[in-house]
């Protein structure tokens, strides 16, 4: 055989396998594993059910899990908490 027809041999066969390659690669791409969605806002549990430190904090009384969530959030944020709070701010 000359030395044109082993290159190509070799061309195809590089070539050949280039493309299994690819196709593995995308056939793995599709198949990606994700973390089930964990958010609150997202559960229905979470904004119907009542939080879990009412018996212990009078103020949580009657707030659901999702409120209780944002209260915790507004105040290390130092968010007033009552309207009356809000417009001693605003004055």
């Amino acid at each position: 055989m000359g030395n044109s027809v082993t290159k190509f041999i070799a061309s195809g066969a590089a070539l050949g396998a280039g493309v299994i390659l690819l196709k593995a690669y995308k056939e793995k791409k599709r198949s990606v594993w994700v973390y089930e969605d964990s958010d609150m806002r997202n559960s229905y549990e979470v904004d119907h059910e009542e939080s879990v430190n009412a018996p212990y904090d009078s103020a949580e009384e009657g707030l659901t899990q999702l409120d209780s969530a944002y209260r915790s959030e507004w105040q290390a944020n130092a968010f007033p908490q009552t309207k009356k709070q809000l417009e001693e701010l605003e004055s």
